[in-house]
């Protein structure tokens, strides 16, 4: 079927070449933008941590099923005793970079769970009290990290 015919041609085609990311506000009858982008807002602890929360357990994810699935195509090539003397050949900067590189996130996201864990409680939910654990997650995080690093 013509669009044309029904009075509909101008109108799709109106539509389909208009700015995206205007919207008629129907309420003051105005364009508005729709998406705004959110580096228009002040970074705040609560969503930094969400997403940095979400990167590290995707992180780990990967990771964890990346050495799984590598050492279920070829486990003598990832085997403890394999692993243990690649990484003895390292140089010793490359090692503790390399566990600064696991454990941060490691600590964070073990960390934060807890956090979350207070919230399921029902516990730190107020704006004072989700800052109070954010900034205590980061601490806790920065002392984790060097202590799993030196070890």
């Amino acid at each position: 079927m013509n669009c044309t015919r029904i009075g509909l041609g101008s109108a799709l085609r109106r539509a389909a070449f208009s700015s995206p990311k205007l919207a008629r506000n129907p309420a003051t009858f105005r364009l508005v933008p729709k998406r705004p982008h959110f580096t228009i807002y002040q970074p705040q602890l609560t969503w930094i941590g969400s997403i940095f929360n979400r990167a590290t357990g995707t992180f780990l994810s990967v990771l964890l099923y990346g050495f799984s699935l590598a050492y279920l195509v070829a486990p003598s090539t990832f085997s403890s005793a394999n692993v243990v003397d690649t990484v003895k050949a390292l140089p010793q900067s490359v090692k503790i970079a390399g566990k600064t590189v696991l454990a941060l996130p490691f600590a964070f996201h073990g960390f934060n769970g807890l956090r979350h864990l207070a919230w399921d409680s029902g516990k730190l939910l107020s704006l004072k009290g989700a800052y109070a654990s954010g900034y205590a997650v980061l601490g806790a995080t920065a002392i984790g990290t060097v202590v799993l690093v030196l070890l």
